[in-house]
């Protein structure tokens, strides 16, 4: 069972940066996307941005110029720095790994992200 670890959420001021961890651990297959999701009061949840392991990014259009995700294969994270943020940025935000061409997805707890303006 593959377990995600979330971490580095908080309060910003608009403007500020925040980096966001996640660490995955147990039985995970090689070939994988990991990624940010993010979901906040009365919206669905949303692509923040993903990375496969030779690492193609892909990013929504609200955050491209602002964030960057990165990952370390050889210990299974992957992080995202968000610079700029703006009070929409303000929500849950979700780490997510799935295997390409298939239903296999796991999900982190979540971690809050509070920017205030």
């Amino acid at each position: 069972q593959v377990q995600l670890v979330e971490s580095g959420g908080g309060l910003v001021q608009a403007g500020g940066s925040l980096r966001l961890s996640c660490a995955a651990s147990g039985n995970i297959f090689s070939i994988n996307v990991m990624g940010w999701y993010r979901q906040a009061p009365g919206k669905q949840r949303e692509l923040v941005a993903d990375i496969t392991r030779a690492g193609s990014t892909n990013y929504a259009d609200s955050v491209k110029g602002r964030f960057t995700i990165s990952r370390d294969n050889a210990k299974n994270t992957v992080h995202l720095q968000m610079n700029s943020l703006k009070a929409e940025d303000t929500a849950v935000y979700y780490c997510n790994l799935k295997i390409p061409n298939s239903a296999y997805q796991r999900w982190g707890q979540g971690t809050q992200v509070t920017v205030s303006s």
